[in-house]
């Protein structure tokens, strides 16, 4: 495994990344705390594009846990039908929903232990909605970030827990809010599993090149 970059090259990799993208965004379309904790519950082996293509129309009409209960488990799925696992998925954002209504006033809760009590929602889910609705610097780990994290030595580790315990305990302060976002958009456009566009990377010459050909 690649060796854990020191807090100097850090702080110069994400100052590079802050140049670069000030403000980065998360890239599923939502517009309040329950509809993104719908889009991230649908985005698990989905892509970002496609939960958006899915949810445009479901989230003009659902805003609330309260109108995705009217809308009912048959309409729901007729949104998502093209996402994979839809079925499981559509049962899960039910009872999520009947679960927030009955046991949370309605609010989506803002603790990472009561968010990973409703169905579907895991830590990476948890985290995404911490991060982007609350601001808190939870870390969500994808495949993106793992590999990143271990290719670059920005934050190896053998299991995602790993890799997110890596970023907390060495990524300075002033990067924590929004590490998660640089690390994900870097891996999903530039540092890509298959044929990494070094040449157009912003950090390459910190990087060990673990795994690349």
């Amino acid at each position: 495994m690649v060796k854990q970059l020191p807090y100097g090259t850090l702080r110069q990799i994400f100052e590079r990344f802050r140049e670069s993208d000030p403000e980065p965004k998360g890239e599923l379309d939502h517009t309040n705390a329950y509809t993104l904790l719908v889009a991230v519950a649908l985005s698990a082996q989905a892509t970002d594009k496609g939960v958006n293509r899915a949810t445009r129309d479901l989230f003009a009409r659902v805003s609330t846990p309260q109108e995705m209960l009217e809308l009912g488990e048959e309409q729901l799925i007729e949104h998502i039908k093209t996402i994979g696992l839809f079925r499981n998925k559509a049962k899960n954002v039910m009872k999520m929903s009947r679960i927030l209504v009955d046991d949370f006033g309605g609010e989506v809760p803002n603790s990472r232990a009561a968010l990973e009590s409703l169905p579907g929602v895991g830590r990476k889910t948890a985290n995404v909605v911490l991060n982007m609705w609350w601001g808190m610097p939870t870390q969500a780990v994808d495949t993106h970030i793992f590999r990143v994290g271990n290719r670059t030595g920005i934050a190896p580790g053998k299991d995602v827990v790993a890799v997110e315990r890596a970023i907390e305990d060495n990524i300075p302060a002033d990067f924590q809010h929004h590490a998660h976002h640089w690390l994900i958009l870097h891996g999903r456009y530039v540092c890509k599993a298959r044929n990494p566009n070094c040449s157009v990377c912003v950090i390459e010459e910190f990087c060990p090149k673990e795994g690349v050909e």
